[in-house]
């Protein structure tokens, strides 16, 4: 059976991160029948900062996985491991995650669990899954001289290749606070994204 992490971050209901992202894992679960979700809403259950037992727990080489001070994080890694596809709908906080996505992240990735580390580098330990990333973002992301930039995308990108999972895919969404004609050119354009990398077609001939 295939499984979708849905991970949603906004603290707005109604966002758009959260209206994409949804329609993303409603489009996968079209193409995957019987699949099932896991609902992970790091708004309305927001993970806790690594504490100082968290960091000691894992700067301590002999203590295992089992250890109640690493049962969240097990958890969140736990559902990484049963995933198959991972869909994260965020906005850009201050031109990066927000800080509920950067706790979530800071329980998942872990020396000797998620990665380890080699004179050559890291190396991910978790098995290869597509990530689609949907990031909202007020303004304009990129490029001169009043975009903003964008430190959300490549950062993304790093977490997840250093965990074994380089595959991630963006689907960005811009200018959303600028009026009604670039959010709809934005839903428009994220749609067309979706429509175009997952055709129902695809659903409709293995059926």
């Amino acid at each position: 059976m295939t499984t979708i992490l849905q991970i949603l971050v906004s603290p707005r209901p109604n966002s758009v991160s959260r209206l994409i992202a949804r329609e993303m894992t409603t489009r996968l679960q079209a193409l995957h029948s019987g699949a099932r979700v896991i609902d992970r809403d790091l708004a309305a259950d927001p993970p806790p900062h690594p504490d100082l037992a968290l960091y000691n727990a894992i700067l301590s080489p002999e203590i295992g996985p089992e250890h109640p001070d690493f049962a969240l994080s097990e958890r969140f890694i736990g559902e990484l491991e049963a995933a198959d596809w991972v869909v994260i709908g965020t906005p850009m906080n201050n031109f990066t995650v927000p800080s509920t996505l950067k706790a979530w992240i800071d329980h998942i990735v872990r020396i000797r669990r998620t990665f380890r580390s080699t004179p050559e580098g890291k190396i991910g330990l978790l098995h290869d899954i597509p990530v689609i990333v949907v990031s909202a973002h007020g303004g304009y992301i990129g490029g001169t001289p009043a975009y903003q930039p964008d430190f959300l995308t490549p950062y993304l990108r790093a977490i997840f290749e250093t965990i074994g999972m380089p595959r991630v895919e963006f689907i960005p969404m811009q200018a959303l606070t600028r009026g009604p004609e670039p959010l709809a050119k934005a839903l428009a354009e994220a749609r067309e994204w979706i429509d175009r990398r997952f055709p129902l077609a695809k659903a409709d001939a293995a059926g």
